[in-house]
């Protein structure tokens, strides 16, 4: 089989860097959006990410070749003809499965369906497919455009050449791609979580300061961030769905959830998305960390555990 036009469902910020590395490695893309609001939002960063490439001489044509090679639309219909369709929408398994199930009758039926899940069980989203031996995990990360790794996760029914022309695949968009079979966190969450957890509990139990837990990973350990700089990046929402899923598959305690990750996302600070997290981002150059605003949290739990 050979892949030429790629589709990909959702243009949020996964959707829309799997979308420009595709483009820019050459294939058609077509991006599926439910409103034009998140297409021409997800282009505009796509635009302007290859405005930054061609400016440090990191593409070989001009961005607005990789650009034309890019269509949006909100009628599943017009996946019809690709060759894979990568789905990369919210981290929810019943948007997930109604999506799927939604494609099941468009998508040819040689296509091969891929989901960019960083922690749901790829076996149970092949569920929705039809057609399970044709159904891949491609877990990219963020910042797709500059983020080497894909895992690329096989359940037990994914059919062995499939699985080789996924791998290839990942290849060709100048990807490393590293082969994971379908347990929950596949290979780097399931290292990270309970790194990123126990930084909380740490911070809870007054080990260190934000800063000073950070500047220790990143001097001590050589880390290109540290905990709270990552968990901010990533989403502390994202990551405490993902400790759930975690949790529930493994039921071990350092999968879950510590007090102050639930406290802080039922509060609305989410990170650098939100403007606020382990670290103030209103001047998004110079963030501020919230110990001061955290204080209270980490005294009131520390309270409970002492009664």
């Amino acid at each position: 089989m050979i892949i030429r036009k790629v589709g990909v469902c959702g243009c949020g910020l996964m959707g829309s860097g799997i979308a420009q590395v595709c483009a820019t490695a050459g294939f058609d893309v077509v991006v599926l959006e439910t409103e034009q609001k998140f297409l021409d939002k997800g282009f505009g960063g796509i635009e302007r990410s290859l405005a930054k490439f061609a400016e440090k001489g990191n593409l070989t044509e001009p961005p607005e070749a990789v650009r034309r090679r890019i269509k949006g639309t909100t009628r599943a219909e017009d996946l019809a003809d690709c060759d894979v369709v990568i789905e990369a929408i919210i981290e929810n398994i019943l948007e997930k499965k109604e999506l799927y199930e939604r494609l099941a009758g468009i998508v040819k039926r040689d296509a091969i369906l891929a989901s960019n899940t960083s922690s749901i069980s790829v076996t149970e989203l092949m569920t929705a497919t039809q057609r399970p031996e044709r159904f891949v995990g491609l877990h990219f990360f963020n910042p797709v455009p500059l983020m080497k790794l894909v895992e690329v996760v096989r359940t037990i029914a994914t059919d062995p050449d499939v699985y080789e022309i996924a791998y290839e695949f990942a290849q060709k968009l100048g990807k490393v791609p590293v082969r994971a079979s379908d347990k929950t966190g596949f290979i780097v969450n399931r290292l990270l979580v309970p790194y990123l957890l126990d930084a909380i509990r740490a911070y809870e139990e007054g080990v260190g300061s934000i800063s000073d837990i950070d500047t220790s990973m990143k001097l001590g350990c050589g880390y290109p961030m540290g905990p709270f700089t990552l968990l901010d990046f990533v989403g502390l929402d994202t990551t405490y769905y993902i400790t759930h899923v975690m949790f529930d598959e493994f039921k071990e305690p350092r999968f879950a959830s510590p007090p102050l990750l639930k406290r802080m996302v039922l509060a609305g600070w989410m990170g650098r998305k939100s403007g606020k997290g382990f670290y103030d981002y209103a001047n998004p150059e110079k963030p501020l960390p919230q110990d001061a605003a955290l204080r209270g949290l980490t005294e009131e739990k520390a309270g409970v555990a002492a009664d």
